[in-house]
């Protein structure tokens, strides 16, 4: 079974910093992780990704402010956030693409999600 445990939200004031941390636990392959973030009756949609390879895409909104990286090793992905606006104020979450030992497909799992409060 794979569980994903988040870390590192909070409230932060603008132009600052915090960093996410999720950590995956079980007996898996994983190909791609990612963190996602959503705003009350919103949709998802995805911050950053970072692939087995340790290529990365961001979104347009936070290229250049947001940096994301894993720790193979560790079986986690972070998410270093710089120059905060009010705007990426949300719950954020963890994704994995993995594959637990004994199943044939990957599938997306999900963290329980951060809350992320920039004030101005």
């Amino acid at each position: 079974q794979v569980q994903l445990v988040e870390s590192g939200g909070g409230l932060v004031q603008a132009a600052g910093s915090l960093r996410l941390s999720c950590a995956a636990s079980g007996s898996m392959d994983i190909n791609a992780m990612g963190w996602y973030r959503q705003a009350p009756g919103k949709q998802r949609e995805p911050v950053a990704v970072i692939t087995s390879g340790g290529g990365t895409n961001y979104a347009d909104s936070v290229k250049g402010r947001f940096t994301i990286s894993r720790d193979n090793a560790k079986n986690t992905v972070y998410l270093q956030m710089n120059s905060l606006k009010p705007e990426d104020t949300d719950v954020y979450y963890c994704n994995v693409v993995a594959r637990p030992y004994g199943r044939l497909f990957y599938a997306n799992y999900w963290g329980q999600g951060t809350q992320v409060t920039v004030s101005s």
